[in-house]
């Protein structure tokens, strides 16, 4: 496997055989650690339709799940305040632990400028150091929310959100 492809880990024999053969889905802000939120979590869609940016999906299970190429997350936290059970964390915590994660098909990394990314963070996460030759997007974890709005602006979708753990797995 050549350095740079991403090295993802592969699901435990508990999950393959639950046929959880995927990564954890990207559930909403505040949305409670997996298996609490599943547990917990009745399907209703209330948060769905209480999402202004229409950037929550029913995912597997009729639960919702983020879906950053439909745009970014504000973070307003209304699908945590309309939610009945007890699904989401208080919203004075962080919303989650979400990361921008920059893959092979980078147009910048292939040799050609571009910077869509980087125009669309309202955070400034994604920095383009300067160079001689094509600058390369670097994500600032310290700025980057998980909100989503460079995953949507990637021409190319080389752009993904990873959980904080996660980000360990990838040799990017």
């Amino acid at each position: 496997m050549p350095a740079s492809a991403p090295v993802h880990n592969t699901p435990g024999r508990r999950r393959f055989l639950r046929g959880c053969t995927g990564d954890v889905p990207l559930r909403p802000p505040w949305a409670l650690d997996e298996s609490r939120f599943t547990e917990a979590c009745t399907g209703c869609g209330d948060c769905l339709a209480a999402c202004s940016e229409q950037v929550l999906v029913r995912g597997g299970g009729g639960l919702p799940v983020f879906d950053p190429r439909r745009g970014e997350c504000t973070f307003c936290g209304e699908c945590a305040a309309v939610c009945k059970a007890p699904a989401f964390a208080s919203r004075d915590s962080e919303p989650w632990a979400l990361q921008a994660h920059i893959g092979e098909a980078c147009l910048a990394a292939n040799g050609i400028v571009c910077a869509s990314c980087r125009d669309a963070c309202g955070e400034s996460a994604i920095h383009f150091p300067p160079t001689r030759a094509v600058p390369q997007p670097q994500v600032l974890a310290e700025r980057c929310t998980g909100c989503g709005a460079c995953v949507s602006s990637c021409p190319v979708a080389a752009i993904s959100l990873l959980h904080a753990p996660q980000l360990e797995t990838v040799d990017a």
